[in-house]
């Protein structure tokens, strides 16, 4: 049976048998060892108060008297002298009765059959109706000697009680077998929807809800399961995003790259016409290598796990060097630069953190109109430290604030300035990295702060 219900069947009948067989053989054990013995006196004594009343009474009616007591539950054989024996009551399975036990009761003995009978697999002793199985006295009778065996007749001994203990546990088993049977479809129904739900999710159809309202290990699992689906449903939105976006910021330089080649080859170009068309080409091609770069950055991040190279350096150098990169762009643009830090060494990756101070300084440069200001800030606290980058240009709307961390986007007014749309994705991932926050707080007026808080490690 290759199905979890017909194993579960399975087991459970297994198991029903499996515990009545070790049932069997813990009362088998305990017979043997604690009450044969017992079983034995107790039958030995009721012999014996029958062979005394015999004795006792010469005017007794033997045959009467022994049909009494075999009526009453009890199989009785008597031997005479002669060797004639007499049977009252049940027969016997098996006439296995020796010869020399008879001559020993015969000769005064008592004979301990129920004692000394020999142990067999899977037949109680109690229950074997074998002649062998008795114990027997001597008795006599109006001058005669007679040998009595006797054993209980175990059919006589089972009452209506005894019936309605029998059948309540057959009905019991019975019952106890359908009810697992109802159990294990309620268990693996779910399982079973679980599996369907996985195939779907294995063709990429995320979008259907499991039915499955349980409070146990199976609804925290079909619940895992659900939420695990909408995971993979919002990477699938993204991954294709990611793609058309790819798809879209790769084509248009390289349409405007060959567009401008194919008017290259146009011989009566003028000088002057030559060089703007050279001028896009190369401004294209620049925008191509910034995208690749900032690509393969942003997939290096997403494969490592711990991508972090820690090591104690100093935060405020490196955010002025920074700065001094960038620093014929302020003089270019007549800019206004306002810096206030306090001198950190911070434990970090500084390689990847240059890439931080670089997006947020020539995004506030980028943004920010001519002769505008630009202030940098940095605070040592004494578990983190904070970095602020504040400008006065054009501001963040209030409803594209929240997505300007998202890989490929551009906020409507950020379109006409040349950008990948990748380098606030890097930011916030090398942030969470060194397990730090950042966010934005912008007015279409004021301008746009970046705030990052890092966390001393």
């Amino acid at each position: 049976m290759k199905s979890l219900y017909g194993k579960f069947l399975l087991i459970t009948v297994a198991i029903m048998i499996g515990s009545g067989l070790i049932a069997f053989l813990a009362v088998y054990t305990y017979y043997h060892q604690v009450l044969k013995e017992h079983n034995d006196a107790k039958n030995m004594a009721i012999a014996d108060s029958i062979a005394v009343f015999i004795d006792t009474n010469e005017g007794l009616d033997l045959e009467q008297y022994l049909e009494t007591q075999a009526a009453a539950g009890y199989k009785l054989y008597v031997v005479n002298e002669e060797k004639v024996a007499t049977l009252y009551g049940g027969s016997f399975r098996v006439q296995n009765l020796l010869e020399d036990s008879i001559d020993s009761v015969l000769d005064g003995n008592a004979y301990h059959g129920m004692r000394d009978l020999p142990s067999e697999t899977f037949v109680t002793g109690f229950f074997s109706n074998e002649l062998a199985n008795t114990v027997g006295v001597p008795f006599s009778h109006k001058g005669s000697k007679y040998a009595l065996f006797l054993r209980p007749d175990i059919k006589m001994l089972f009452t209506e009680v005894h019936s309605i203990l029998g059948g309540m546990v057959v009905v019991m088993a019975i019952f106890s077998l359908l009810s697992m049977l109802v159990v294990a479809k309620k268990l693996i129904d779910p399982i079973t929807a679980l599996t369907a739900a996985t195939k779907k999710v294995g063709d990429e159809r995320f979008t259907d809800v499991l039915d499955i309202n349980r409070r146990d290990e199976i609804g925290q699992l079909a619940n895992s399961f659900q939420e695990m689906t909408m995971r993979l449903s919002e990477n699938d939105r993204i991954r294709k995003e990611f793609i058309s976006d790819v798809s879209h910021d790769f084509q248009s330089p390289l349409l405007n790259i060959k567009g401008y080649s194919e008017l290259l080859l146009d011989e009566n170009l003028s000088i002057e016409e030559r060089k703007n068309y050279a001028s896009v080409i190369q401004s294209e091609t620049e925008r191509l290598s910034s995208l690749t770069k900032q690509l393969l950055l942003l997939t290096s991040l997403d494969q490592l796990s711990t991508p972090l190279t820690l090591k104690t350096f100093s935060l405020d150098k490196q955010l002025k060097e920074t700065i001094r990169k960038f620093r014929w762009l302020l003089e270019e643009k007549n800019m206004t630069l306002s810096m206030d830090m306090a001198v950190v060494d911070f434990k970090g990756d500084p390689a990847f953190l240059e890439k931080v101070w670089e997006n947020l300084f020539s995004n506030a440069l980028k943004y920010t109109p001519e002769e505008g200001t630009v202030e940098i800030s940095l605070v040592e606290n004494e578990k983190d430290v904070v970095i602020e980058v504040r400008d006065n240009g054009i501001g963040i709307k209030e409803h594209e604030q929240e997505r300007i961390f998202d890989r490929f986007y551009r906020a409507d007014h950020s379109r006409t300035i040349s950008g990948t749309g990748l380098g606030l994705a890097i930011v916030q991932q090398v942030v969470k990295f060194h397990e730090g926050t950042i966010r934005v707080v912008s007015n279409e007026v004021k301008g746009t702060t970046f705030i990052v808080t890092l966390p001393k490690l």
